[in-house]
């Protein structure tokens, strides 16, 4: 699953990485993403990318409440495309989720050890997202969710499931694709990421400081 992420690179980097402009106001720091906060997401309008606000947790069109996103802010890429709340979505509103690290958690024992997890080389990177637009009462909500798949081997030790991360070279097929690009729900190559273990600062959501990647001792499967 993913239900904690963060960004740490200047917009600067983030506006070349993704060849999108980065809106005025708009911080990029931020060490301690959690699910229904209102984050930066790429999407294809027309023949340019185009960063929109939107809540971490995707409210269907159809929705009768706001109460779904809470159940939401991940999609299952094994059901994507027959499930009700999101498969109209991968087909025709698809999503890049910038970030540069995520986190999971460990079970040892009764305790839960945090890991970090990034790109090896340090790189800014996306999640796959979709999203959706929601219309009641007067109230209008864009909100998205970030597709999860198998763990890869960096990740398998903690967790069994990981964020789907898009390659740079399929950005583009995956924001303008005609059809789904399911083939691209894959676990991303583990050689190219690493994982190490962080405070448990970060299970609470009022700590948002660099501290929180810095690599802590741990008692974990990787010693």
């Amino acid at each position: 699953m993913c239900g904690r992420m963060g960004r740490a690179q200047e917009h600067e980097r983030v506006e070349r990485h993704f060849g999108v402009g980065w809106p005025d106001g708009l911080g990029c720091e931020t060490y301690n993403i959690a699910p229904q906060s209102i984050q930066p997401v790429i999407i294809q309008s027309g023949e340019k990318r185009q960063v929109r606000l939107m809540k971490w947790g995707l409210v269907p069109s159809w929705a009768k409440s706001l109460d779904i996103g809470f159940s939401t802010f991940n999609a299952r890429a094994e059901e994507i495309a027959f499930k009700p709340a999101f498969r109209d979505s991968i087909q025709t509103r698809r999503c890049l989720v910038p970030a540069d690290f995520f986190y999971e958690w460990q079970k040892i024992g009764r305790a839960k050890q945090p890991f970090a997890i990034a790109m090896r080389d340090g790189s800014v990177f996306a999640f796959a997202g979709i999203w959706d637009q929601w219309h009641q009462a007067g109230i209008a909500l864009e909100s998205f969710s970030i597709i999860t798949t198998e763990a890869n081997e960096v990740i398998t030790p903690i967790h069994n499931r990981m964020p789907v991360i898009i390659a740079p070279a399929d950005y583009n097929r995956w924001l303008a694709a005609t059809s789904a690009p399911l083939d691209l729900l894959k676990p991303y190559p583990a050689e190219q990421m690493h994982a190490w273990p962080v405070s448990a600062r970060v299970g609470n959501t009022q700590h948002d400081d660099k501290r929180l990647i810095e690599a802590q001792p741990s008692e974990s499967l990787f010693g």
